[in-house]
Formats: structure tokens, sequence, C-alpha cells
């Protein structure tokens, strides 16, 4: 197994380095449970617990995320895909505020109480700050707290409001659907924030394009995003 002992990021885990690495990827790849990891774990012959693997996903896991946002930055979509669903937290409404490119990227989002002109507000803001630049058209469904917070935000935006034409945002939802099934609901949404900031990145690396592509072309973004995996994860040297 390679091991970096002098990593800072992995000193005083007793685990290697690919094992830690290995555990977060099965996590957030999949739609597996901390349970499940831990058994796919133990079947190769490494004894962890289903709590160690949770605090390996929070701790590296935010990790990644941050290091793959920080390579995509600039590099993603100028269309940008708005929606948002409603989740229940401990009995309570919620929203999940999402924006894609269009590729099926995600750009970013938010978890918030309010289905309102202020919350569509705070996502184009984060959009904005997270971004670095406004888009060339913005898609949202015919919510209109999205024309309030656009006149406001980005004003010179061209926006297209229709439901056919948010499906892309909309079918973005389904792997937090997935794994809030999974977990059986989040607890919070402070749990929900921290599940899908780091989710959505890594989700992001992983992704290929819905377009048709030929299958030597298919296998080599995907050895590519593994090879990016391995140098944010420290698995060999860069």
């Amino acid at each position: 197994m390679t091991k970096f002992a002098r990593d800072p990021l992995y000193r005083r885990h007793r685990f290697p380095t690919d094992v830690i690495a290995h555990a977060v990827w099965l996590y957030f790849r999949f739609p597996l449970s901390l349970r499940m990891v831990e058994d796919m774990l133990a079947v190769r012959g490494v004894i962890v617990s289903h709590q160690t693997v949770r605090l390996w996903a929070e701790k590296f896991g935010r990790h990644f995320a941050n290091d793959i946002r920080r390579r995509s930055a600039g590099r993603l979509g100028d269309k940008w895909y708005l929606d948002e669903v409603v989740i229940m937290i401990a009995g309570k409404k919620h929203w999940l505020w999402r924006a894609v490119d269009q590729e099926g990227f995600v750009l970013d989002v938010l978890v918030q109480s309010r289905r309102n002109a202020k919350a569509a507000k705070h996502l184009m803001r984060k959009l904005m700050k997270g971004q670095g630049r406004s888009p060339r058209v913005m898609i949202t469904d015919k919510l209109r707290s999205y024309n309030a917070a656009k006149r406001e935000i980005m004003p010179g935006v061209e926006h297209r409001s229709h439901k056919g034409l948010n499906n892309r945002a909309e079918d973005s939802h389904q792997p937090t659907r997935r794994r809030e099934r999974i977990m059986k609901r989040f607890k919070s949404a402070r749990h929900v924030q921290r599940f899908v900031s780091i989710h959505d990145p890594i989700a992001n690396l992983f992704h290929i394009p819905r377009n048709d592509i030929p299958s030597i072309d298919h296998r080599r973004l995907r050895t590519i995003a593994m090879d990016t995996w391995h140098q944010i994860a420290r698995l060999r040297p860069v």
C-alpha cells in the first residue's frame, strides 16, 4: 500500500493513505451508507468502524472537494440552470437550491428554509462569488422569486423561465434524493449542506457529459478523472 507518512494531511492517522482515500471515494462516488462502506472495506481485510468512515468523509472529503473547486474555477459553463426542491428535515420543510451548467456540472448548492426572492438572491450572490462572473443566460422554472432576484443581482443577464427547459437542473437533485433515502432522511439543514458541499464537487470530477461520444473518448475522460483524483488524494507523486 502507498504511504505518505510525512504528508500533513494524513498525519496521525494509523491507516494508509490509499485506504482512507478509497473509503472517501466509495462513500461520495456511489450511493452507499457508512455501514456499507465499512463492510466493503472489511471484505478487503480492513477493519474500521462506520464512525471512522464518517470522520474520514467529513475531514478528507471537504479537503478533496475544495481542491476540485479550485481546479475547476473559471472552467464551468456560462449557461446556468437554477432549481429548488423541497426536503423534509425533522418534520419541517426546507428547500435545496441548486445551479448547474449546460453540461450538467453542479455550480453550487444551498439549503434554505424559504422559497422566496430573498432565498433566490442568496443563491445568486453565492453563485456570482463562486464563479467570479455572471452567466450568459439563466434558465429557471416559473417561480417568480427568480425574476425578482435577477432584477437586483444581475439585471443584464438573459432569463428564460419555462418548466420544460429546466429539466437539467431538476435531474441534478436525483443523487441527493437517493442518498436521502439511504440515510433515512437528513438530520439537520447543516447536515444536508455539509454533505452536498462535498458530494457535488466530487460528482463533478467523475461526471462525463451525456452527449454521445465514442467509447474511446469516454474511457479517456474516465482515466483523466481517476488520475486527477489520485493527485488530489495524494496517492502518487504529482
